[in-house]
């Protein structure tokens, strides 16, 4: 290692007994190894999760992998930020331990001793979810311990001696963690914890009505059997309160993110998908598909084209005068699977009426099927174009490139 002091962008110098050793950055969770070393947290957490078992300095082997936070050296970090914060260098935060094994078993113990007074019992269950809350390690040591199998009876207990804040607060943190497909079953093997789920997608918190819709997805996805899927799907306004979510207010971020994972996921039981049309999830999805982030807008696209596949969703779609722009809009834009969505709705749109034919050539559809059909896109896409295209050939501008003889679409089995 260095003995001189390397410059910063700022004009400051960090003292390399500040460094890492590993990331040669400044050290933001100083802790020390068995063999005296001192790294970052971070880095030497990946060094080890990388299968070596030795010091990255002294090349020794490592007796055990404690690590153990060097708070003196931490703090002397801190110190020397806050004298250099006139050069833009900030103080680094007190970093949060990450929880101790022994602590989750004690908790976990006492969320799920029915004898503990309810008020414990919540108790340990806030902390857990503080923890999980604090990091993905944190989360890791807790599911390790198999938090799953006590939250799940607290949730959907029947006992008057549950809370419903305890309910509610082991559905928040139970939804931070996968299910096991058993965990899946015994969550939609019973239709009365189904119905729980739904009331709950009613609740008067908001919150709670989305860790109730995270939980229905995480059940759904899990599960592989289609009759149990389907049987979720069917439960009587279960696509109200998703759809509700979806139309909840951008204040709370996490609502459309969760409600479109969840609608998409029951929307892939083909049964039960005039539900969801009749709920009002064609309107829900076009008017918010603006606000959705790139994986949520891929979902949001399938989904649409999942309904655009039963005569009520197609009429609706086509019914709603942005549909066919948007859709438009969106090919070429987002993703590779986000174009290819996009054009199989709009293919099952035009294929069903001729007024959406007519909106989509208006909003520019043939350049950017053309431009499709000779990109990297998926080959699917490029099939779904390609129908699409031969679809619209009497709707083409007269003048258009792609109305001369010269260009030819092949025959395409749908998608």
């Amino acid at each position: 290692m260095p003995g001189s002091l390397e410059p910063l962008d700022v004009g400051v110098q960090i003292p390399y007994h500040f460094r890492c050793p590993i990331s040669l950055e400044l050290m933001c969770d100083p802790v020390t190894v068995s063999t005296g070393q001192t790294y970052d947290r971070a880095s030497i957490e990946y060094w080890v999760g990388t299968g070596n078992t030795t010091c990255p300095v002294t090349r020794s082997s490592l007796t055990d992998f404690t690590l153990i936070p060097n708070h003196t050296l931490r703090r002397l970090i801190q110190d020397w930020c806050v004298a250099n914060r006139s050069f833009g260098v900030e103080r680094i935060p007190t970093p949060k331990q990450p929880a101790d094994p022994a602590s989750v078993r004690s908790l976990q113990t006492q969320v799920s001793s029915q004898s503990n007074p309810s008020h414990t019992r919540l108790s340990a269950v806030k902390r857990l979810r503080g923890l999980a809350r604090d990091s993905d390690k944190n989360r890791s040591i807790i599911g390790s311990h198999n938090v799953q199998e006590v939250l799940l009876p607290v949730v959907f207990s029947d006992s008057e001696c549950d809370s419903a804040e305890l309910k509610h607060e082991s559905l928040a943190l139970l939804v931070m963690f996968p299910l096991s497909e058993s965990e899946c079953a015994f969550v939609a093997s019973q239709p009365d914890r189904v119905a729980h789920l739904v009331s709950l997608l009613f609740h008067a918190s908001i919150e709670v009505r989305v860790n109730s819709a995270a939980l229905i997805e995480i059940v759904v996805a899990g599960t592989r059997s289609l009759d149990l899927r389907a049987q979720i799907s069917n439960v009587d306004e279960i696509f109200e309160g998703i759809t509700g979510i979806l139309n909840y207010p951008l204040a709370y971020p996490r609502a459309l993110k969760v409600g479109i994972k969840a609608l998409f996921a029951l929307c892939l039981a083909k049964q039960s998908r005039h539900k969801a049309v009749a709920a009002g999830a064609v309107t829900a999805l076009i008017d918010r598909l603006a606000d959705f982030e790139k994986c949520d807008v891929e979902r949001a696209l399938a989904t649409v084209e999942l309904l655009c596949r039963v005569p009520a969703g197609c009429a609706a779609f086509a019914a709603h005068a942005l549909t066919v722009p948007l859709l438009v809009r969106k090919i070429l834009k987002v993703s590779d699977r986000a174009t290819e969505y996009a054009a199989g709705a709009l293919l099952s749109l035009c294929s069903a009426a001729e007024q959406s034919q007519r909106e989509a050539v208006s909003a520019g559809v043939v350049t950017q099927l053309l431009l499709l059909v000779q990109s990297d896109c998926t080959e699917r896409a490029k099939r779904k174009a390609q129908l699409l295209l031969k679809l619209l050939r009497d709707s083409w501008p007269e003048d258009s490139v792609a109305n001369s003889d010269d260009f030819g679409c092949s025959d395409v089995v749908p998608f």
